[in-house]
This record gives structure tokens, sequence and C-alpha cells, in this order.
């Protein structure tokens, strides 16, 4: 691969080795017709190396990886010593005004990639996107949460029999790393497609900010950037502090019974064993208390912190075979 162009060529603009911008990502405007901007950062060293995109925010309400790519604008990750370095906090600015997942039309923008000129305006973005930002890029992080108040543990989600997405997310660190398919007209889909190497990191839950996960995906692109030897040599890198579990298979624990539901504490990245109380569903009278046993020995990668629950609800994910990390 080919690596830095003289000029990067981003929504309209160029911009030329060791130079910063902020440049405007804009489609429409709200229904006020009041504008508005999402500002795209953009840092470029002097010396040559791959184009970076960070991204988040394609999802509204998912405010931790917003909080993930501001951190690391803020604390100057994104100024790398080589290459250049492209931070789109929030896509969908739509949404996140509103802490909606989808734009205002209901859609789903991480379903309408690649998008089309003349369609709706989620479609219009992705388009814009695709288009306009990703020719220049050559490897993409893109940051999500858990919906539906869903808690997801840190993870990275990419693609099987893929080794240099192995070797990103080996060097990424987060705790677990999924193997799934990419879903069409998704982002990852069209970057994949293109040629585009991308992790996907899943951490938390939308409306919310957790500290643990904002950390692990702070730590995972100083990681990343080192490994690609683009980080500014005035940040230390540490390694996670344990091996990344790589994830071939999982399934999704339901609820037997509708009720309040509470799991138990600290289970979330946790290994369990076929049988043990991971919870329990009770009704709001004091007569009935269901112990949830774990149907399956494994990590529990993701629950659900809603109080109240439906038979059929799916509750805890759990994995259920592991790669051996060679």
């Amino acid at each position: 691969m080919i690596f830095q162009k003289d000029i990067l060529h981003v929504l309209g603009h160029k911009i030329h080795p060791g130079e910063s911008a902020e440049i405007s990502f804009d489609v429409a405007n709200l229904h006020t017709s009041s504008s508005v901007d999402v500002p795209v950062f953009i840092e470029r060293s002097k010396r040559p190396g791959p184009t970076v995109l960070f991204t988040a925010g394609i999802h509204g309400d998912e405010v931790n990886g917003v909080e993930i790519v501001r951190q690391i604008i803020a604390k100057g990750l994104n100024k790398p010593k080589r290459g250049s370095i492209i931070c789109i906090p929030v896509i969908n600015i739509f949404g996140f005004i509103n802490l909606k997942r989808e734009f205002p039309d209901g859609r789903d923008l991480n379903r309408v990639f690649p998008g089309n000129d003349n369609g709706s305006l989620a479609s219009q973005v992705a388009y814009k996107l695709i288009h306009e930002v990703i020719p220049s890029v050559d490897y993409v992080f893109d940051f999500h949460t858990g919906g539906a108040g869903r808690f997801n543990a840190p993870q990275i989600r990419i693609m099987k029999d893929d080794r240099e997405l192995d070797n990103l997310a080996r060097a990424f660190g987060a705790p677990f790393v999924m193997y799934s398919k990419n879903l069409s007209k998704s982002f990852r889909f069209t970057c994949s497609k293109l040629g585009i190497p991308m992790l996907l990191f899943e951490g938390g839950k939308s409306i919310h900010i957790d500290q643990n996960v904002t950390n692990t995906g702070v730590n995972g692109a100083k990681r990343v950037l080192f490994y690609l030897d683009m980080l500014n040599a005035k940040f230390k890198v540490s390694p996670p502090k344990k091996p990344c579990v790589f994830i071939l298979e999982t399934r999704w624990q339901r609820a037997n019974y509708s009720g309040m539901f509470r799991p138990a504490l600290d289970l979330m990245g946790t290994k369990v064993k076929k049988g043990d109380i991971i919870g329990n569903i009770t009704d709001p009278y004091g007569k009935f208390n269901d112990y949830v046993k774990a149907e399956s020995s494994g990590y529990i990668i993701n629950v659900n912190e809603s109080p109240i629950v439906y038979q059929g609800d799916a509750i805890f994910h759990i994995t259920r075979k592991l790669k051996r990390d060679l």
C-alpha cells in the first residue's frame, strides 16, 4: 500500500503535509434554517505515512464513542509523528442533538452506505463521507456503544480470516475481539469493499459515558498509532493488562420470565461456569423470584441493564467458542 499523497483532498479542501485544518462536514440545515457544522479535524505530519480516520457518533445516542474521539483530540493524540490523522467525533449530528440513534427521518445511518447523493438525508451523509473523505484514508477506527440499555464490554469487532485486521486488533488491545460478519450497507461493509481496513470498537451503552470504556478506547488508539509508527514520541504506551480474548462464537441468554431484572454485580467481562447464578427476575409484589443461571460457560461480554424485562428478552451475551491467540 502506498501511503501519504502530497495533498489530501477532503470535503473540497486541500491539506498539504505539515498542515492542520478544521473543516466542516455539512449536508443540510436544521428545520429552523439554522446551519449545523460538523467539525472535521485534520492533522498532517511533514513525514510521509498512512492516513488514519477516527470516527464516532454514527448513531446519535452513542456518546461514549464521541467522548473517546474527543479525548483523542484534546490530548493531542491526533498529531502524528508521520502520516495524517482525521477525526470526526460526531457523524450523525442530527441524532446527537436529540440523543436519538437515527436521523430525523427515522433512518439508521449505518444501514444506508454507500449512500446516494439524491437520497434521504442519512443517505446523503453516507454518500458524502464515502466519496469526499474515505478516498484519502488508509485505516478507519469507528467507535460505537451498545444500544437499548445493553452494556457492552469493551471489544473490537472484525471479519474472520484477515491477518491484517487480527494484527491491528491485537495492537489495539481491547479485552475482547469478536469475529462478526459485516452487515450489508454498513460503514464497515462499505470500507471492506473498498479495501480499507476498519476496526469497529464497541463499549458501554447508549446515552452514557463510562470511564473504563473511554480509557480502553483512548489507550487502544494510542497503541494502534504506536503500532503504525504514527504516535508522537511524547506519549507513553502501556500493554494491556491481559491478552485479548478472540471470540469465534457467542450466544444470547434470554429471560425465562417477565419481571424486574437485576444482574449479579461485577459480571462484565468475567468468566462464568454453567449453572452459576448471574442474576434474578422478580415480580413487583414479592411473590416470585427466579434465579437466572448461566446456561453455558464463557465470558459475559454484554449485560442488559434494563430494570424491566419480558420473557424472551436478551439479558446476557456469553462467549461459547474462543480462538487460541498465537
